[in-house]
């Protein structure tokens, strides 16, 4: 009789959303896991906190992937435990351009959001064609799993298996970006069609319409749509990781929570030595050790990663001081009286203030709103959270923190105040969270958030593999494909997974 051989002992840092899916997944399928994380509670720029009886979201506020086929539909289905409630957002996102009342509503019908694009902005109809066809193409490709970008014959292999006829519909278009398309259709000089994209795929993509990846751009702007779209969750954001959490310990990982990892041990510079371990810092006693390790899955950005090596490969790392600044976040959440709402107040909408004031660089705020019987606020009440884009410099450089987070905070609240009724007496709550808070709490380098940019040199084929160049070395998160919010971080962990079992399983 012979022993089964012992599982690797695989070490995940960070919980956030990417990190506790390959946990959960890894410990389902047989593996010893466990998680470490600084926070106090798991879910990183997708967790929630309280405030005098309102529930707010961190930073994401909504969800893709819950339909049938979808990828949290898929983890869930496989990790056996039950999807959380939540409701289509119809539309998905009103935009308000300067000066105007009436905004572009973002329609999960897709015949809907047709007509809506043709009114919008007439001429445009070649476009938003060829978005369609390149979204169904690219939307099949990533149903198949490919991996992307390959980096071992496995890889490879799944890259070539996901590939069918339709498929080529797309590879002339693999080095085009959103302003190359808009120029091929003689639409660049379209302003409100311009900033309409720029607004929509900064959210999605970091950046703007002319550096946007055009094939990342048409899913961006597809998902939308029945019969995938975006969600509002019950309750709050943080109903992913409790569920993915409660699977983890009940398949046998653990999670210790205000644990920091503060070094990842490769002892010499050759990319065929693996890992042997990590060093961890308990932020409540100070106390730190070694803990050894077979693998290791780094739920962190590349900029972290490369800090955490002993002996980071010298190519990889300056390929990372390369990157273009990524941006950070300026966020205010509101706690209000139900009356500050309007009234058929969409879920989500998104204002640019062409030319006024100072609030954050491209004018522009994401607002996300509550339901009412939601679970967020108590009857009669509401969270509203506005986001916008920020440099990060300037939030380390300043003279005075708190006086530029008290001046980005009224600018907000006036700016808001002109489409709600922010008066005094219906505000009940105010917090605001800058690139500082995000990286006290969440430890992404400098406070970024939503990973690299969905440019040409960052996107699917030219990003970051989840294998790193040293071996038993895994990255997940926004820094990979197919890049951010909870669903693509999910998918990268779904990648590495497989990636592990292949070579392990």
């Amino acid at each position: 009789m012979t022993n089964s051989p012992k599982p690797p002992k695989i070490i995940v840092i960070g919980a956030g959303i990417g990190g506790l899916t390959a946990a959960a997944l890894l410990a389902h399928r047989g593996y010893s896991v466990k998680v470490y994380d600084q926070a106090i509670v798991p879910g990183g720029c997708a967790s929630t906190f309280k405030r005098r009886g309102f529930i707010f979201d961190v930073g994401a506020t909504q969800v893709a992937g819950l339909e049938p086929g979808g990828i949290h539909h898929r983890i869930f289905e496989e990790l056996e435990i039950p999807l959380p409630s939540a409701s289509p957002c119809d539309p998905a996102c009103a935009v308000y351009l300067p000066g105007e009342t009436e905004p572009i509503n973002v329609w999960r019908d897709p015949l809907r959001w047709r007509e809506e694009q043709r009114r919008q902005f007439p001429g445009s109809d070649p476009f938003w064609q060829l978005m369609r066809t390149l979204f169904r193409a690219s939307w099949a490709f990533q149903g198949r799993d490919p991996v992307l970008p390959p980096r071992n014959l496995w890889d490879l292999s799944r890259l070539v298996g996901a590939v069918r006829p339709g498929t080529l519909v797309t590879v002339p278009f693999t080095f085009w970006t959103v302003g190359d398309a808009l120029r091929w259709f003689g639409l660049d000089g379209d302003r409100r069609l311009r900033t309409f994209l720029d607004l929509q795929l900064k959210l999605y993509s970091q950046v703007e319409a002319e550096d946007t990846a055009l094939l990342y751009a048409a899913t961006a702007l597809g998902v939308s749509q029945d019969p995938q779209g975006l969600y509002h969750l019950e309750g709050s954001m943080q109903v992913l990781s409790d569920r993915l959490q409660q699977s983890l310990a009940r398949d046998g990982g653990t999670l210790q929570m205000g644990h920091r990892v503060e070094a990842i041990h490769n002892p010499n510079n050759s990319p065929n030595h693996p890992v042997t371990g990590v060093t961890v810092r308990n932020l409540k006693t100070e106390a730190t050790w070694t803990d050894s390790a077979d693998l290791i899955v780094a739920n962190v950005t590349v900029q972290n990663l490369v800090q955490l090596l002993d002996h980071p490969p010298s190519g990889y790392h300056r390929r990372v001081d390369k990157l273009p600044p990524a941006s950070g976040a300026f966020v205010i959440y509101l706690g209000v009286d139900a009356a500050a709402i309007p009234a058929d107040c969409p879920p989500h909408l998104q204002f640019f203030y062409d030319g006024e004031g100072e609030i954050a660089e491209n004018n522009s705020l994401f607002v996300s709103v509550s339901r009412p019987g939601d679970g967020r606020a108590s009857e009669g009440q509401a969270t509203l959270i506005a986001s916008s884009f920020t440099d990060v410099r300037q939030w380390w450089t300043c003279d005075d923190y708190d006086q530029l987070k008290d001046h980005y905070t009224q600018a907000a609240i006036a700016r808001l105040n002109g489409y709600f009724d922010l008066s005094p007496q219906h505000l009940i709550h105010i917090e605001a969270a800058t690139p500082r808070s995000f990286a006290h709490f969440t430890a992404r380098e400098a406070g970024v958030v939503g990973g690299l940019g969905q440019r040409l040199s960052t996107f699917g084929p030219f990003g970051f593999a989840n294998r790193t160049p040293i071996s038993n070395l895994w990255l997940v998160g926004d820094c990979t494909h197919p890049g951010e919010g909870t669903a693509g971080v999910s998918y990268s962990a779904y990648t590495v997974v497989r990636q592990i079992d292949a070579k392990f399983g």
